[in-house]
């Protein structure tokens, strides 16, 4: 047979288009499965694309679809291939630099965060990020306090968000997936609640779903029971049946529940929150110890970043509005996963000083404020995802989740108590030199009780703190004006080393101490909040110095006339004295005097050109230490 000379050129123009053909088509393919977040095979089509050579898009992509399902090993390795190809930029900087992190690539991971701040549309949290990364090492100064101990629990893929109930632990978890019957998201089953009882030993026992009707056929937990045990709020899939619900991004929300404990022991009578909304998630709930108020997350309009931390109150009818908590715990990144001990609130955060993923943070009421979130550090926190903490009302042991282990298992936490102290040095405020042997008296405010130490010759002194204290630290030095300053524990999770350093002013007898700042509306001698604010400084100098008496004198400058600047000063210095009497300074203790434009700090008198500086030189409060019978010529 003769051969069709144009056979090889077919079958070759054939290979060339198929091979061609064959990875831009599981490119696309694995694009489509992106649109509805069905990342496990994404990723997959993606890698078979790339056996074929490089493809930036795929990469990115491959990248972005690991990352997802938290594999961050794979998703460097496509983060490098598309940074090989061409430098990274913007959100793809940004989160290849968060991922290098949770590898424990700090000095890399800050590079790229670094590139990724021009283009970001919310730059706060990539510059916090690279303040971590500068500033890692801080993690681990207090990690002797902690002791973490793996929970094994057998045949669950996943496991997360541990809370006591009954005799065990209550948790979120994922079996293998069966079939068809899984989560597309990340081929695992979809998540279920479970129970399984705490052993002798510490470990747990065989796990077995809730009992009730809480765990359906998609996605259930994290949950939380209310203080009285009678009821559960738990997190659900958003769904209708048997049937999934989807928003237009192919996002499946989820909404909150509460059960109710039935005579039987199962979970029944379940309600949704007043808050669900298809249009957006409300999970993982936390509840107030007095019941009346739920925390939770959620992504609703109204928030501060991505996912944002959120309360609502019981008000005895209803659930209030929710209220988001604010700029002090929520980031432009995600906040997360709430649990409550106390009056303490723990979260995890990718924002805020953080190692890498989702760290846990501690922060707890101030009168109506919460405190600055602080990072529990290493080994509670690592450079993966660390979340759902629950610790009981000790503050001593507890149990937590973590993916450093690549999947999210559950650990027990033991804690030992933090160490404080306070350290400093005392100074002359006037020539910065140290003060040797000044005393130091440290007022245990909570107990009424005093410690005192003598400062070094270099001024410089140490000493032991209690925790969850408020103290009251004062110096005394021969020639020095006695000096105070608050110091406290309270709040601080984490050993600390508080700053202490005290500044003594020389007692003010020849030359008078002007206090800074003490302004006055033109023509006035009301006390303004500005003024109020250095007139509080004062008043505690002077009750902290009950032995001096004191007079506090006010001068104008030279414009004006001299008996009506006389009569002015001394209204203004009679206002202060009042301000300061009504604070608690002694009335004997303390005498006005007003000096108008007598003694003028500069050559600014009558008739002479002067800037405007040089009025406001003049235009000064000051006081000085006199002998008790000058005072009563000052009152009279």
């Amino acid at each position: 047979m003769r051969k069709n000379p144009t056979q090889p050129l077919l079958l070759a123009l054939f290979f060339v288009m198929f091979t061609a053909c064959g990875p831009q088509r599981l490119v696309q393919q694995a694009d489509k499965k992106m649109t509805v977040l069905a990342y496990a095979d994404a990723q997959e089509m993606y890698e078979r694309a790339l056996k074929h050579g490089p493809d930036r898009h795929a990469s990115l992509q491959a990248a972005e679809a690991a990352r997802k399902q938290n594999e961050l090993d794979d998703a460097a390795v496509h983060y490098k291939e598309a940074e090989a190809l061409e430098p990274l930029t913007g959100d793809a900087a940004y989160q290849y630099g968060r991922l290098l992190m949770g590898l424990g690539e700090f000095h890399n991971a800050e590079q790229l965060l670094i590139r990724s701040v021009p283009d970001l549309a919310e730059k706060r949290v990539a510059v916090d990020l690279i303040g971590s990364c500068q500033g890692y090492r801080s993690f681990y100064t207090d990690s002797a306090r902690y002791t973490v101990t793996p929970l094994v629990v057998p045949g669950l893929v996943t496991a997360f968000s541990p809370a006591p109930y009954r005799n065990g632990l209550l948790f979120t978890a994922a079996t293998p997936a069966e079939g068809n019957d899984r989560d597309p998201w990340t081929g695992m089953a979809f998540l279920d609640l479970y129970f399984a009882s705490l052993l002798p030993g510490g470990g747990l026992g065989q796990w077995v779903p809730l009992q009730g009707e809480v765990n359906g056929p998609y996605h259930e937990g994290p949950a939380a029971l209310s203080p009285d045990g009678q009821t559960l709020w738990f997190t659900r899939s958003n769904s209708n049946g048997a049937r999934l619900v989807k928003d237009s991004l192919h996002i499946s929300n989820l909404k909150l529940y509460r059960a109710n404990l039935q005579a039987t022991g199962d979970w029944g009578d379940i309600q949704p929150f007043d808050y669900n909304n298809d249009a957006y998630s409300v999970g993982q709930p936390a509840i107030a110890p007095d019941g009346k108020t739920l925390y939770y997350t959620s992504d609703m309009p109204g928030g501060v970043g991505g996912k944002d931390l959120w309360k609502s109150r019981n008000n005895g009818v209803g659930w209030e509005a929710p209220v988001n908590m604010g700029p002090t715990i929520n980031t432009a990144g995600d906040e997360m996963f709430p649990t409550t001990v106390g009056n303490s609130l723990y979260f995890s955060s990718t924002g805020h000083t953080n190692m890498g993923g989702l760290d846990i943070f501690e922060t707890h009421l101030e009168g109506p404020w919460w405190s600055e979130p602080q990072n529990m550090g290493y080994p509670v926190n690592t450079t993966r995802d660390d979340f759902g903490l629950w610790l009981d009302s000790t503050g001593t042991q507890g149990y937590f989740s973590s993916s450093r282990s690549v999947t999210d298992q559950l650990y027990a936490l033991k804690v030992q108590p933090p160490v404080f102290f306070a350290e400093g040095i005392v100074t002359n405020a006037r020539t910065g030199e140290p003060l040797p042997g000044a005393l130091l008296t440290l007022r245990n405010l909570d107990k009424g009780t005093d410690t005192t130490l003598v400062a070094g010759p270099d001024g410089r002194f140490e000493i032991p703190l209690e925790p969850n204290t408020d103290y009251q630290l004062m110096a005394n030095h021969e020639g020095m004006l006695n000096q105070s300053r608050p110091l406290s524990t309270k709040g601080l999770g984490l050993s600390t080393a508080v700053q202490a350093n005290i500044q003594m002013e020389p007692v003010p007898v020849v030359q008078p101490m002007i206090v800074a700042d003490i302004f006055y509306d033109y023509d006035k001698w009301d006390i303004r909040p500005d003024a109020a604010v250095e007139l509080d400084k004062v008043a505690v100098i002077f009750k902290d110095n009950p032995k001096f008496y004191f007079e506090l004198g006010s001068h104008t400058d030279s414009r004006g006339g001299d008996t009506y600047n006389l009569v002015l000063s001394d209204a203004r210095a009679k206002s202060a004295v009042d301000y300061l009497v009504r604070h608690g300074v002694d009335p004997d203790h303390i005498a006005a005097k007003g000096y108008g434009e007598t003694m003028p700090v500069n050559g600014c008198v009558n008739d002479v050109p002067c800037t405007e500086a040089q009025h406001q030189a003049n235009r000064r409060t000051e006081f000085k230490v006199v002998e008790k019978n000058e005072m009563r010529s000052g009152l009279e």
